[in-house]
C-alpha cells in the first residue's frame, strides 16, 4: 500500500469514527507504521470525521515529529508503546466508544463466555490501570496487556485496539463495543445464559485450529 493510499484509510477510518459516535470533538487518534523508525498519526485538536491527508503528521518511535503541519498529539506515546510491543501490529487505534467506556468508567469487567463470535476474534479484555492521558505512565499501562490482546479498555478513559492494517485496527474497537451495548442489554432483560464448560473447551479449541492466539488455551487443556 502506497503511503498516499495510507493517508486516505486513516482518514477514512477516522471519519467512521466520528459517524459513529466513538470520538467526539476532536477526541481519538490513528497511527500507522510507516518503517521501523517512522509512524504515520493523527495530530491533535481535529475531528476525525474531517481530516484530510494533509493533516497527518509523522513521528519517529521515541515520538519526535519529523513531519506535519500540526501538532501531533501527547497521546502519540500509547500508540508508541503498543508498536514496540507488538511488531506484528501496523496501525493503532484509540477513541472513546460509549458503550465500551462505559465499562471504562465503572471499571467493571468485560464478561466473558457469552457470544461465539466474540470468544474467537477478541478474546479476554482486559481493563488496564488508570493514569493521567497523555505521558508515558499512561502509555505503560498497556504493557500487562498488550501481548495476549489486541483491544483493551482503559479505566476512565475509552479503548486502544491494534492490527496489521488501519482497518483491521480499528474492527475490534467496533466489535467490543457492539458487544458491550448487547451486555448491557441483556443485563436490562435479566442477566446472561453463559456457555458451558464443554461448549467453551470446543469453541476455543476450533478457535486454536483457525490459527487465532488466545491466553486461555493453556488453562483449559487445549
Amino acid at each position: 500500500m502506497s503511503l498516499d493510499q495510507v493517508k486516505q484509510e486513516i482518514c477514512d477510518i477516522g471519519r467512521r469514527i466520528y459517524q459513529k459516535g466513538f470520538a467526539a470533538g476532536n477526541a481519538g487518534n490513528i497511527s500507522y507504521r510507516l518503517s521501523d523508525s517512522e509512524v504515520l498519526c493523527t495530530p491533535t485538536l481535529i475531528s476525525k470525521g474531517f481530516m484530510t491527508p494533509d493533516d497527518l503528521c509523522v513521528v519517529d518511535m521515541q515520538g519526535k515529529q519529523l513531519s506535519g503541519k500540526r501538532k501531533c498529539s501527547s497521546e502519540i506515546r500509547l500508540h508508541l508503546t503498543i508498536l514496540r510491543e507488538r511488531p506484528d501490529a501496523n496501525s493503532v487505534v484509540h477513541c472513546h466508544p460509549p458503550h465500551a467506556s462505559a465499562f471504562a468508567v465503572t471499571r467493571e469487567p468485560i464478561p466473558q463466555g457469552l457470544l461465539p463470535e466474540v470468544e474467537v476474534f477478541l478474546g479476554p479484555v482486559p481493563i488496564a490501570a488508570y493514569r493521567c492521558p497523555g505521558n508515558q505512565d499512561f502509555a505503560d499501562t498497556v504493557l500487562p496487556h498488550c501481548r495476549d490482546s489486541s483491544v483493551i479498555i482503559l479505566a476512565n478513559h475509552g479503548t486502544v485496539s491494534f492490527g496489521d492494517t488501519v482497518e483491521h485496527a480499528y474492527w475490534w474497537t467496533e466489535v467490543l463495543d457492539a458487544y458491550c451495548r448487547i451486555v448491557l442489554m441483556a443485563k436490562n432483560l435479566g442477566g446472561f445464559a453463559y456457555l458451558t464448560d464443554p461448549e467453551m473447551r470446543e469453541l476455543l479449541a476450533h478457535k486454536k485450529q483457525m490459527g487465532f492466539k488466545d491466553p486461555r488455551y493453556g488453562e483449559l487443556g487445549i
